[in-house]
């Protein structure tokens, strides 16, 4: 009695903790403040527990399933701090307002691949190729491409892969930015995604990207699911026991993320102004978000910069990709947001002219497949050129006048050595050599550019012109030529960390935004941008064939399990027992990881068919009994008056119990489908990208806790809807009365 009033006293303990720690009145900013059986949020699967109790050994451990989820339990004081690796951390504070990481590790990490142990020739190709792009300054590229000091990681760079030698299949977690993610089209990209890469191009074959739960990366590797894997992996001891790691190609260190000291905001002594160009996107979007009275508009961008450097504006709206020249001549610039949204970018031309419009679609697409608009990106975007390409002129039809701002500033638009050079310059360039037409630049200012168009003063207008639908009433747009994003600058001389509050997208939205346009925006971000629609779309598909596939399946081994349970044979009723007490006493995640990494361990099956198996046959165990308990409520007279009536057994059970038992059973049928379909939300583990996977997956790209959980409810009920009303028609003519009251209705009306 003593032991068990014990052990409730602990669960009731451990309960205040998780639910009441955010009561605490004191923050933590060291390590050493952190001991004394403070709760600290991990990934499941992962070394993180176990580094932070050889550190501390009385902290006590909550499992979440990603590293998002343990830094939300801590901003919403479920735990008083998470530990992971630091580059994870930092990118999710860079993202989450109220968290903050501690300049102590807890201790050094090394990341490394993992293969199989018997698998030596692949560990010494990643080793060989590990040592070649660190000789050859490769990986120093890597390096500042995935952990920038400023801005996003990326982009993922081209790289060449034969596939003659077969496919290499690479196992991850693309939860874990910057490590490995999942970006827009271009599926999963990061570090690791690069690093594998380059191992496949040395082998010489494809590599074939196998995302799941990052608890499932060991079990698949061992079961020979996949060839190697790698997520931000720390090679432990432990680990090391059942797997071969690469050399260390990351070191970094287990961190530490704790709750921020919330800021006292002082009352400013004007309103901070943020300046944005006339005419511009950033304008509307400013005037949008932000109060009237805080807006300074100019004509163009050198007047904006001067009214930035001389303390006139506070912040200002500017374009990521032109801000490398911009800081690099004005050192106590900076960047106080690095992305605010994105613009596609196109050319102007007149609606009477859409002859020219169509021809520069038709070139943009010749120069995209011929390899050119890639080496454009790189000269100017990628490496930040400003030497403009020899480029053929042709002059025999004549002259294309081009309305730009020549001192927008580069990539776009830039002078350098008294020539015009940039992207937007050598597309503008090539289109008239393309059209066999003299390339003549107008200058002009920006809100001028439209209307030059429009007007025929000029045949076409460039300048990093975002598309908009308010902008194609007056004029026509090209295809998006490219795609850029917008930051917000300061001189952070000036810059105070209550001042930069003030014009961080967050706080800039809350002014001037109701409920229905933060629901709006969360609609963009996360099915829009970036068409993350498409992920959930195929998540959807899966679910549905899983459900779909395992429901047949199920219920024709539940036919078969019912007629064995109720046979008079003893073994065949003891078999049925057993299979039907095995299944529903087993977790169906259990079964399913079972099926995937045991049963079928050396065998190259589809997971979705793994699922379909795994809750088939689940689904057979309970619906065996609902089948059996419905035929047994069918007294045993109407089977003897059958007989009695001259039909075979057979025939008595086909057309009077089979009938009546159907329409007992469909009801408890519909809820245990329903249960199944609902259940189907784990199959994450196996690899399969289902509704709930996606969800996690765009949860850890925008670190929206809410929305794409609410997509993925939305989702589930609208099927659990749609399925029940299709079961209901089939209730409906399995039921003599309800099919009778239907046809009456139909007569009469």
């Amino acid at each position: 009695m003593k032991k068990t009033l014990k052990a409730t006293l602990r669960c009731l303990l451990l309960l205040f903790a998780v639910t009441g720690c955010h009561k605490e009145d004191h923050l933590f900013t060291s390590l050493s403040m952190l001991d004394g059986e403070k709760l600290f949020a991990v990934p499941a699967g992962t070394a993180a527990d176990q580094m932070v109790l050889d550190r501390i050994p009385d902290a006590r451990i909550i499992y979440f399933n990603s590293v998002l989820d343990c830094a939300l339990a801590v901003r919403e004081g479920k735990a008083h701090a998470t530990a992971y690796d630091l580059p994870v951390l930092a990118n999710i504070r860079a993202k989450l307002e109220g968290l903050t990481v501690l300049d102590e590790f807890i201790m050094d990490d090394q990341y490394g691949f993992a293969v199989r142990p018997n698998d030596q020739s692949l560990k010494e190709t990643m080793d060989r190729v590990l040592s070649r792009i660190q000789e050859d300054g490769t990986y120093a590229q890597m390096l500042d491409r995935w952990f920038p000091k400023q801005g996003n990681p990326g982009p993922m760079p081209k790289i060449l892969l034969s596939g003659g030698n077969g496919t290499l299949d690479f196992g991850t977690a693309a939860v874990t930015e910057p490590m490995s993610y999942v970006y827009a089209d271009d599926g999963v990209i990061g570090f690791d995604i690069e690093y594998a890469s380059y191992i496949a191009q040395e082998l010489g074959m494809e590599l074939n990207i196998v995302d799941m739960e990052f608890g499932a990366l060991l079990p698949a590797l061992i079961s020979e699911k996949v060839d190697m894997i790698g997520a931000g992996l720390s090679i432990t001891e432990e680990r090391a026991k059942s797997v071969l790691f690469s050399e260390p190609y990351y070191k970094g260190g287990l961190a530490v993320m704790v709750r921020e000291k919330p800021q006292q905001t002082k009352p400013a002594k004007r309103p901070k102004t943020l300046g944005v160009l006339l005419g511009s996107t950033h304008e509307e979007y400013a005037l949008t978000h932000y109060p009237d009275e805080r807006i300074q508009q100019f004509q163009n961008v050198p007047d904006l910069l001067v009214s930035l450097r001389q303390g006139k504006s506070d912040a200002a709206m500017y374009t990521r990709e032109m801000l490398a020249p911009v800081l690099k001549e004005n050192p106590d610039l900076g960047i106080l947001s690095d992305f605010i949204f994105y613009e596609p970018i196109g050319a102007v031309f007149s609606k009477e002219n859409d002859s020219l419009r169509l021809q520069f679609n038709a070139f943009v697409q010749q120069i995209r497949e011929n390899g050119i608009y890639d080496q454009m990106v790189e000269r100017w975007v990628t490496k930040e050129g400003v030497q403009m390409p020899e480029i053929e002129k042709r002059v025999e039809n004549g002259a294309l006048h081009v309305a730009m701002v020549t001192s927008m500033g580069l990539p776009f638009i830039g002078i350098s050595q008294g020539n015009l050079v940039g992207y937007d310059v050598e597309i503008m360039k090539r289109f008239a050599s393309y059209l066999g037409k003299e390339f003549v630049p107008v200058d002009m200012p920006f809100n001028s550019l439209l209307l030059a168009v429009a007007t025929g003063k000029a045949d076409v207008a460039v300048s990093c012109i975002t598309i908009t639908e308010e902008r194609a009433k007056t004029v026509s747009f090209s295809d998006k030529y490219y795609e850029c994003s917008v930051s917000i600058i300061a001189d952070m001389s000036r810059m105070t960390h209550d001042n930069a509050a003030e014009f961080m997208p967050s706080k800039m939205q809350s002014e001037k935004k109701d409920f229905f346009k933060k629901i709006g925006e969360s609609f963009h971000n996360n099915l829009v941008q970036e068409n993350r629609y498409k992920l959930v779309l195929d998540g959807l598909a899966v679910t549905v064939i899983i459900s779909l596939l395992a429901a047949i399946l199920g219920t024709v081994l539940a036919g078969g399990v019912c007629f064995m349970r109720m046979s008079a044979s003893r073994f065949a009723s003891s078999f049925a027992k057993g299979y039907i007490a095995f299944f529903r006493g087993t977790p169906v995640l259990v079964l399913l990881m079972i099926i995937f990494y045991v049963v079928f361990a050396s065998v190259q099956i589809s997971p979705v068919m793994v699922a379909v198996i795994a809750f088939g046959l689940n689904f057979a165990s309970y619906v065996a009994e609902i089948f059996r308990t419905s035929i047994n409520s069918i007294g045993k007279g109407q089977k003897e008056a059958g007989i009695a009536g001259g039909f075979t057994r057979t025939q008595t059970f086909t057309h009077i119990i089979l009938p009546q038992a159907l329409r007992h059973a469909m009801p408890v049928y519909k809820g245990e489908f329903i249960s199944m379909v609902k259940a189907t939300s784990v199959v994450g583990y196996i690899a399969v990208q289902d509704v709930t996977r996606v969800s996690d997956i765009i949860r850890s790209r925008t670190f929206d806790a809410f929305f794409p959980l609410l997509v993925a409810t939305v989702i589930y009920l609208a099927l659990s809807w749609l399925l029940t009303w299709l079961l209901d028609k089939v209730e409906i003519t399995v039921d003599p009365k309800r099919k009778a009251i239907r046809k009456v209705k139909e007569e009469t009306v």
